[in-house]
């Protein structure tokens, strides 16, 4: 049986507390949902087994590019990431695997994977890192990396994802993400057509290596690093990469790397719609890549997006398989708080979409009834479904409440006793 890092009898204690009145709202929305034809127990099946994974990275304090304020108790190695996660995932039990970064989380990957198994534990995707130099690096990532203008520097950041695709074959990953800083800040700076034509090769020499499946998800990014302009700046450029690699390569979407306003759910669509929707990084924000946490700004943009998945669920869509992992930096706030809050955001989203009268939707679109087929959205989307989510919770050996559970057992007061506190001062997200 996994280890668990909050005492049980803690556990017990706080949902004792909260599981009566839980089991009166659970039964009040049942027989709500059921004058709607809705089984509240099929709602809650579906939200047990819909699981989203936790970055590594998430569960220390980010930062802007001006400053950084580190928090108490801050994990000082992959190891320590890893207890963190699994605080996550007993309370939730909705985070059972970890997003690695390398080489921030380079370790031998036999330690690693028993570090995990610990406590049941699994890793999702990974993710290389060539918009940073590291340690004792050859080449600097300054002017690029898959794109570069040098050869060498090219060949660096191939052989980099190459590594974490050997890494990821001992974890028991099967996918790898490949986000780059590559672009300019200055009209000229770079020939866009070379540039890319020289980031296509690059990537064809990653794919090609990619094993028996294995699945390899492109991230675009409109700005930042680069301001000027970015290699694989929107999903159009992120579809023709995809659709150039081959049956392997999908797009992941990150809800922050859009300009305000745009129509992510319409995105999704047609990701969808053509096969090539690998996933999400699911965060939220208000002007640009904030990474804010999943629904604190938009929660019914959140929903919409979902809407989409929903709607492919349910009909069979052909290819449809997305992951899905949070992407936050926590910057005034407990990450692991933040994040246990953010996994329920995603899971509530989706529980909403479950809601939503299809053949209703349907008969409405066909009939050209704007008003009435936004108001069977908002009918789902108005539904409080925290009932089933912390029901899902209890049954499956987690908290009713989790940040409250986590409070209780004092895991942060605990972490910062044992972890050296880290000096304030550099900026930059971790």
């Amino acid at each position: 049986m996994p280890e668990q890092i909050i005492a049980a009898d803690i556990v017990e204690c706080d949902n004792a507390a909260r599981a009566a009145e839980l089991q009166r709202d659970y039964d009040s929305l049942g027989e709500r949902l059921d004058r709607r034809g809705v089984a509240i127990n099929a709602i809650r099946d579906k939200v047990a087994a819909f699981h989203v994974a936790v970055p590594s990275w998430g569960v220390g304090t980010g930062g802007t590019r001006f400053a950084r304020f580190p928090g108490p108790g801050e994990p000082r190695d992959i190891f320590d990431k890893i207890e963190d996660c699994a605080v996550i995932q007993q309370l939730t039990r909705a985070t059972p695997n970890v997003s690695l970064h390398i080489p921030w989380d380079k370790a031998d990957p036999k330690r690693l994977r028993q570090a995990a198994s610990r406590f049941g534990l699994g890793f999702d995707a990974m993710n290389s890192n060539t918009f940073s130099d590291a340690k004792d690096q050859k080449r600097s990532y300054k002017f690029g990396s898959l794109s570069h203008a040098d050869a060498g520097t090219r060949r660096q950041a191939v052989e980099h994802n190459l590594e974490c695709i050997e890494i990821g074959q001992t974890l028991g990953s099967n996918a790898l993400t490949v986000w780059i800083g590559d672009g300019s800040n200055f009209p000229g700076q770079v020939n866009f057509t070379r540039a890319f034509e020289r980031y296509l090769d690059a990537m064809k020499a990653i794919y090609a290596a990619l094993p028996e499946g294995w699945r390899l998800f492109t991230e675009h990014k409109m700005f930042e690093p680069a301001f000027y302009s970015t290699v694989v700046q929107d999903w159009g450029t992120n579809y023709i990469i995809a659709q150039e690699l081959g049956p392997k390569a999908f797009c992941l979407v990150d809800l922050g790397h859009h300009a305000p306003n745009v129509n992510i759910e319409m995105i999704v669509a047609r990701l969808i719609q053509f096969g090539k929707l690998g996933g999400f990084h699911f965060n939220d924000s208000k002007y640009g890549d904030d990474d804010l946490d999943a629904g604190s700004i938009d929660p019914y943009r959140l929903f919409l997006i979902f809407n989409e998945l929903a709607d492919a669920e349910l009909r069979g869509a052909a290819g449809f398989n997305p992951a899905h992992m949070l992407d936050q930096s926590h910057n005034v706030t407990d990450p692991i708080e933040s994040l246990m809050l953010s996994a329920a955001e995603v899971q509530r989203a989706y529980a909403q979409a479950l809601l939503v009268d299809r053949a209703a939707l349907e008969g409405y679109q066909n009939d050209n009834d704007a008003l009435m087929a936004t108001q069977t959205l908002k009918s789902a989307y108005r539904t409080d479904v925290e009932p089933i989510l912390a029901m899902t919770r209890l049954e499956n050996g987690g908290a009713i409440d989790p940040v409250a559970t986590y409070r209780a057992a004092g895991y942060r007061r605990k972490v910062a006793e044992e972890r050296p506190a880290v000096a304030s001062g550099g900026g930059g997200i971790i």
